[in-house]
């Protein structure tokens, strides 16, 4: 699986080189103007309008490659072993820690409690 996985990564990436290459070739549609005052874009490899077709159309065949890729890899990332139960379920447990016993403090006969903690302002310290 992580063979095919990087096999897959290897073609996304270089269909998106190709895109960028591609696109980098096109020209823009300002540049079609110049060909009708005649500039001469009739004399290249692939005549008048041929290179236009031929480099959209082959852009779009590596997009679609591109996407088909990037929705492979997608699954691939998502496709995870079925467990049968919880995260939770697995998760260690851990008995608490047992109280620190106190012997209570006695006075005589009488026990004293244990002296709640100060809340408000008997928390603060005094000079």
């Amino acid at each position: 699986m992580n063979v095919f996985s990087s096999v897959i990564l290897a073609v996304q990436m270089l269909a998106a080189l190709g895109m960028i290459g591609l696109i980098l070739m096109q020209h823009g549609k300002g540049a079609d103007m110049g060909a009708s005052f005649g500039s001469g874009s009739s004399g290249s490899l692939f005549g008048a309008s041929g290179s236009a077709n031929f480099l959209s159309r082959s852009t779009a065949a590596l997009a679609t490659v591109f996407f088909v890729a990037t929705l492979a890899l997608a699954y691939l990332g998502n496709a995870r072993p079925v467990s049968s139960g919880s995260v939770l379920e697995g998760a260690p447990v851990s008995a608490p820690a047992p109280a620190a016993a106190v012997p209570p403090a006695t006075t005589g006969d009488a026990a004293v409690p244990p002296a709640a903690p100060a809340e408000g302002a008997a928390q603060i310290p005094t000079k």
